[in-house]
């Protein structure tokens, strides 16, 4: 495939987006079509390069789900997204397996088989469809169902596991691989939680972009680590991204922005080599399956699994119904049925085929009714509460927040809030004292030691007006001087300092220049108009 393909492949895949956003057809699905376009020119058929893909592409998309997961909004659903993800799973597969067997005709084994690879939903077409579609869920039904589409990949792979081998003839103790795959997959996933997260918060790199370099290779590690030992490495990348992702540390922001494009290319890439491995005779052929199963999961086995295991903890009735529509299959059932295909096993049955066209069928219909059933069903709450933190308006957003620590001679000190008269369009955001937060209201008077946050808009500079940078070398006029004796030229001001370890320094009149220091600076086409530069801050 040459590189101008390419090109136009990803240029088509945002196109897709768009439709996708302006139809309201699933743009996960529009990626498995435009492989299957391209497949009839292309002859691709390699299932390892695929295998390969996919697996690095559900790492990616793995952790950064979890990265993205609120925890504080998916605790109170938890317990029903665990039961979900693990007994709902093993419900679902095996009612499918049955009705293969006994209703399409197919071997036991096989029917088990196809059971287990679709049991479970998948993440990137849960969230794809919740996100774009703006879908605020009562009840925290939005974090439950992507807490049990994460978290649900470990034991349907686990049954896919159990039955390949009960086909190929392997001996496997059950048990054992049920306990390998997911306790270390929990376990490596907290292990690498806890050392990463510390490394994180003690430790800085030198450049900030090497933040996202040194995240990559840490979900490979993770990843390679745990299925090295028997484990899980996708659980416990979903694990490490939650507890990465509801922590907050330099470079966050960084990750952020990497990811987010990073993330939407890995599952373009997905969903397109996925659609690019089908043969359109054979998928054609293997529709008639794949419509009576993905039918029978969608109608029969989802409800009744839903409706079965959530019924201790007393969901309403709108909101079990929108969860059993929510059990889309996707790429981890494909990648899964992939695996199958490269196995030594021999099938009587184009599984993979029947696989994709499940899947196919299942985004199209559940995902695009979706938006319709929350409005049907009184799901949907526009004005539903999202937590998000003061970090993630201004990693996301053009909205910067900005601190100021009040000192022992501060002329704010006994004033109040409303009396602070901020001539522009700013707000006091926040104030902490003594490690509690004080909510800035009017009447609230400043203290000594108050950090003061105030938010505002974004600079954003459409002139690219270059800032001068040095660091304050030994043998500088500089070091030990107060700026306001530098005797600057009128067109020149210092406007950040930036010290060892990190500390970014608010440069005023009387602050202390130090050998080491880097100075930031600005110079004006113009004379500034107070007679000497900095001098207006003391």
């Amino acid at each position: 495939m040459s590189y101008l393909t390419v090109g136009l492949i990803l240029i088509l895949a945002l196109f897709a987006i768009r439709f996708s956003n302006r139809y309201g057809i699933p743009a996960l699905l529009l990626f498995i079509v435009l492989g299957m376009f391209f497949s009839i020119g292309i002859d691709f058929g390699d299932y390892e390069f695929a295998d390969t893909f996919a697996t690095v592409a559900l790492m990616v998309i793995m952790f950064y789900g979890g990265f993205g997961t609120n925890w504080k909004m998916g605790k109170p659903v938890a317990k029903e997204a665990i039961v979900l993800s693990s007994l709902g799973v093993i419900t679902t597969a095996l009612m499918t397996g049955l009705f293969c067997h006994y209703v399409l005709g197919f071997k036991l084994l096989e029917g088990m088989l196809i059971g287990s690879i679709v049991g479970s939903t998948d993440y990137a077409s849960v969230s794809n469809i919740l996100r774009s579609k703006n879908l605020n869920l009562k009840y925290n039904t939005a974090s439950l169902l992507e807490l049990e589409s994460g978290s649900n990949d470990p034991t349907a792979f686990t049954m896919t596991m159990v039955f390949l081998s009960a086909i190929i003839g392997t001996k496997l103790s059950v048990p054992v691989l049920i306990l390998s795959q997911v306790v270390l997959g929990i376990v490596m996933g907290c292990i690498f939680s806890f050392v990463i997260g510390k490394l994180l918060k003690n430790y800085s790199l030198e450049s900030d972009g090497l933040y996202a370099v040194f995240m990559a290779s840490i979900i490979l590690v993770t990843y390679a680590a745990t299925d090295l030992l028997g484990g899980n490495g996708y659980l416990a990348l979903y694990i490490l991204g939650i507890y990465l992702g509801n922590m907050e540390f330099k470079g966050k922001r960084n990750i952020m922005f990497f990811f987010d494009g990073f993330t939407e290319i890995m599952q373009i890439g997905l969903f397109f080599i996925l659609g690019l491995l089908s043969e359109l005779p054979k998928f054609i052929a293997g529709l008639p399956w794949a419509l009576a199963i993905m039918l029978f999961m969608t109608v029969i086995a989802r409800p009744v699994t839903v409706y079965g295991l959530m019924l201790p903890f007393r969901l309403k009735f709108n909101q079990l119904n929108i969860i059993s529509l929510a059990g889309i299959r996707g790429a981890a059932a494909i990648a899964f049925a992939i695996m199958a295909v490269n196995s030594p096993a021999v099938l009587s049955v184009d599984v993979y085929h029947i696989v994709f066209g499940i899947c196919v069928l299942s985004s199209l219909i559940q995902g695009s009714l979706m938006p319709f059933a929350a409005k049907r069903l009184d799901m949907l709450d526009p004005g539903d509460t999202v937590l998000k933190t003061f970090n993630y308006y201004q990693d996301k957003s053009e909205i910067g927040f900005l601190e100021t620590r009040i000192g022992p001679n501060s002329s704010l000190i006994g004033k109040k809030v409303k009396d602070l008269n901020l001539t522009f369009d700013f707000i006091v955001a926040k104030i902490e004292r003594n490690g509690k937060t004080i909510v800035p209201r009017g009447h609230v008077t400043i203290k000594e030691n108050d950090l003061i946050v105030i938010g505002g808009a974004v600079h954003f500079d459409k002139t690219g007006h270059e800032l001068t940078e040095f660091t304050i070398s030994k043998g500088h006029k500089w070091p030990n001087k107060y700026i306001k004796d530098l005797e600057l030229p009128h067109n020149h001001l210092i406007i950040m300092i930036q010290r060892e370890g990190n500390e970014i320094i608010v440069p005023v009149g009387d602050t202390l220049l130090l050998e080491g220091d880097k100075i930031i600076m600005i110079k004006a086409e113009h004379p500034l108009e107070f007679p000497l530069a900095n001098e207006m801050a003391t």
